[in-house]
Order: structure tokens, then C-alpha cells, then sequence
């Protein structure tokens, strides 16, 4: 009823303004829009999401390290050697838990779930209580690479520690002496540690180490640096990067040189640490080849 008691000239008048306002609104809008993306991006790129607090498992103190060791179905003796040297067990692991640091065989599942080779782990974990077993990852030898992701970016949403340390079976480890180099190095962030190197790409099919993707690394084939993927450590925004952007990280032939290429892109610190060069044969190696 009001409209019809205005004039032509107020009417037109309101309908000026209301379009100016809503003008406004829709470039204030578009303006939050991309400071956002901004925001998203800028934190993607740290490897962390803004006010995004990781829960532990146990307790709200944040951990030292958890450490991953890769293991297959086939490997239950193999297992039982590290449970009997290096690796704590029982009660010796639940203490070494309360010193922060965590310590997880590493599985995924069998391509035919539910099967006896997932039964049989299933049997074992009950029973040692020391498995992370990756749900969503499908265990075999050229899923490697996806394992890595898979394996960092479940151990990040599980537990909050300073270190995330993915560890072959091949190799034995010094425990203390790598506990020592995690505390020295506690607060480093963008930490990307381990026996640095590079070497020869292959590009011949068949032949050991070929990898798909070798015409991407240029004409002289040759790898970037990378931590030899026997022991590879990363600092928690490392981990978390690798969690939040999983669905768009490219995975090449090995994991090692998978991980090496996420971490050339942001901010990473390498440190190259001959300790953990783990076939050298010097004194004060921090872990052998088993």
C-alpha cells in the first residue's frame, strides 16, 4: 500500500539505492570470498589448518615421535626379531608411550578383505597391540608410495607428536640414539630429515628401480635430493601438509622420491644426517641394515 502513496521520481529514488546496497553487499562478499581462498591456501601451504587441534590418543601432551614400521603379511618372524630386540613390547612399550614416543607396525589390507592374511593380523594385533593398520590403503609392493600418504596422514589425525618417522623392516634401529636426535631437534618446524641423496632415474622398463614417470625429470634423468626412504623423518606441519592436499600429491615409482618431491614445493628444512645412512658401517650410526 505505501509504494502506491510515493512518487515516480522516490520510487525510482529506493529502487537506485536498493540495487547500490545490494551492489555493495555482492562485492563485500566476493571480497570475503577470496581472502578466504587466501587464507585456505596460505595454510595448505604451512601444512596446517587455522585453529585445527590434533587430538592425541592418550593423553592432551604432545608426544615426541610415533614411529611407523613397515611390515607385510609375510613378515610375523621378522616382527618377532624386532619385538625381541629394538622394539619394546608389552609393558616396556606401554612405558615407552609415556616418554612420547609411539611405535606401530604398519599395514594395510589384503586385496581380498577379510581374508586370512587380515584375520591373521587381526589375531596378532589383539594379542601384541602394536599395529596401525591403514583401513584404506590395499597392501602390495607398487602401492607403496600411497601407503606413505596414507601412513602420515592417519598417524597425524591420531596423534599429536613433534615427529612423524616412517622406518623400513630392513633396517635395525638405535632407539635411544634416535630419541636423542628427535629431542635435539624438538621445535624445528618444517623438519624433512634423513640420509639425503640423489641418483640416476630409469628409464628402461624391466630393468630394477624403472620409473613410469622418468621423462618428467629432464634430459640428464637424474632424481632430486630426497631422504633415503629406509628412515625418513618430518616435522608435524610436514605431516599435516601431507594429509590436508593427499588427494592431489603425485606419487611417483618409490615412496622415498614420492615424498622428496611434496616436500620440494613448501617450506621445508632438510637436514641430511649421515647417522642415518643406514648401510654405511661407522660407529655412531643410528641404524643397520638387518
Amino acid at each position: 500500500m505505501l509504494i502506491y502513496l510515493l512518487s515516480d521520481s522516490t520510487v525510482f529514488f529506493y529502487v537506485v539505492l536498493y540495487g547500490f546496497v545490494y551492489m555493495l553487499f555482492i562485492r563485500d562478499l566476493e571480497k570475503r570470498i577470496v581472502e578466504t581462498e587466501m587464507e585456505l591456501t596460505l595454510a595448505k601451504s604451512q601444512g596446517y589448518l587455522k585453529g585445527q587441534r590434533q587430538q592425541t590418543a592418550s593423553s592432551d601432551r604432545r608426544l615426541l615421535a610415533v614411529i611407523g614400521v613397515y611390515t607385510g603379511f609375510g613378515s610375523h618372524l621378522k616382527r618377532n626379531v624386532f619385538r625381541g630386540s629394538w622394539m619394546p613390547r608389552g609393558d616396556a612399550l606401554k612405558k615407552l608411550e609415556e616418554r612420547g614416543v609411539v611405535i606401530r607396525f604398519v599395514l594395510g589390507r589384503s586385496p581380498n578383505r577379510g581374508d586370512s592374511l587380515d584375520r591373521n593380523i587381526d589375531n596378532e594385533n589383539r594379542s601384541t597391540k602394536d599395529f596401525l593398520i591403514l583401513e584404506n590403503h590395499e597392501e602390495a609392493q607398487e602401492e607403496l608410495p600411497k601407503k606413505a600418504k596414507i601412513f602420515f596422514s592417519t598417524a597425524v589425525k591420531n596423534w599429536d607428536a613433534d615427529f612423524y618417522v616412517k622406518v623400513d623392516d630392513s633396517i635395525d634401529i638405535d632407539l635411544e640414539g634416535l630419541i636423542k636426535l628427535l629431542e635435539h631437534r624438538r621445535g624445528q618446524d618444517g623438519a624433512y630429515i634423513g640420509c639425503m641423496k640423489s641418483g640416476d632415474v630409469i628409464s628402461e622398463e624391466g630393468k630394477p628401480w624403472y620409473e613410469p614417470d622418468w621423462w618428467k625429470f629432464g634430459d640428464e634423468k637424474s632424481y632430486f635430493r630426497h631422504a633415503s626412504g629406509s628412515l625418513v623423518i618430518l616435522s608435524k606441519n610436514l605431516a599435516q601438509y601431507i594429509n590436508i592436499n593427499s588427494v592431489s600429491l603425485k606419487t611417483y615409482a618409490y615412496d622415498d622420491t614420492s615424498i622428496g618431491s611434496w616436500m620440494m614445493g613448501i617450506q621445508s628444512t632438510y637436514i641430511d644426517d649421515s647417522r642415518l645412512c643406514c648401510g654405511s658401517t661407522t660407529q655412531d650410526m643410528l641404524c643397520s641394515l638387518a
